[in-house]
């Protein structure tokens, strides 16, 4: 059950740093009640319990509003107050002091720039904070610490995003017709209206063309595939038979013949005679 956890975990933390630009070490807005929560069931108030729910060195946060707010709740939470004092304390500019969930919505704003995981266990701090784009919320269970899963809202900002960056934005577009009346300058203002869209859409497309081509030859990255032609090998060389000398064939060594011609040059072959038949005491003659 543990190793599901933490893989969902990480999935959950690799969501938020790729589309909202999370970064180590991650900051943890805590408020009173999540201190308070640890303390109650006895975990220390530290950074390694976050840590090891975001798989990464973690640095704790609170607010001056919160730390107010635990020491006016009296002697029942005075162990939260001084784990809360030993935080670290991000910037609220708060003169008046306000209710925690109020501090921690205006220190988050409205797209949490600082890029803070908030803990708490006030489920109606969680709800508003479901609402707002790149808000990782962190809840206890007993001793454990669980990261919520992204909202639907939260998942569909990532999508409309992604949209935005594939169509073109006001300022390319009219780049872009620029660009056309300027590759068009050689026709008449008083030609047909039919033609110059077409001769303009041919040209944007051959313009978004070479653009592409262009960008991809930059990085490295070839358009089609491609893929090497087999050429035409030799033979193996030591499968062949071996070379003839033709200039030694054509002049072979002279030799002399039985009339003694120096000039001819037949080849003669040495007879071996067998001594089977010879009788002994015969002389071969």
């Amino acid at each position: 059950m543990r190793v599901k956890k933490q893989r969902r975990h990480r999935k959950i933390v690799r969501f938020y740093t790729a589309c909202f630009g999370f970064r180590e070490p991650f900051k943890v807005l805590c408020d009173g009640t999540i201190v308070h929560h640890l303390i109650s069931v006895k975990e220390p108030v530290g950074n390694e319990a976050f840590a090891s729910t975001l798989g990464g060195p973690v640095k704790l946060f609170t607010t001056r509003c919160v730390i107010a707010e635990l020491k006016r709740l009296g002697a029942s939470c005075s162990q939260s107050f001084q784990a809360a004092n030993d935080l670290a304390v991000a910037r609220c500019d708060h003169e008046k002091r306000k209710s925690a969930v109020d501090c921690i919505l205006d220190v988050l704003g409205d797209n949490n720039i600082e890029h803070f995981f908030v803990a708490s266990q006030d489920v109606e701090l969680r709800k508003s904070l479901r609402e707002k784009p790149g808000v990782p919320v962190i809840y206890g269970l007993r001793k454990a610490l669980l990261l919520e899963p992204p909202s639907d809202f939260q998942r569909q900002v990532v999508k409309s995003a992604e949209e935005k960056h594939l169509n073109m934005t006001e300022l390319e577009h009219k780049l872009l017709q620029k660009r056309t009346k300027i590759g068009m300058g050689n026709y008449t203002v008083n030609d047909d209206s039919d033609k110059l869209e077409s001769l303009g859409d041919r040209h944007v497309e051959s313009q978004t063309l070479t653009m592409s081509n262009t960008r991809q030859n930059g990085l490295g990255v070839k358009d089609r595939p491609q893929f090497k032609r087999k050429k035409a090998k030799g033979p193996n060389p030591l499968s062949c038979k071996k070379r003839k000398n033709h200039a030694s064939q054509a002049h072979p060594v002279n030799q002399v013949s039985k009339d003694g011609d120096n000039g001819s040059t037949k080849k003669t072959r040495k007879r071996k005679r067998s001594k089977k038949g010879i009788k002994a005491g015969e002389t071969v003659s």
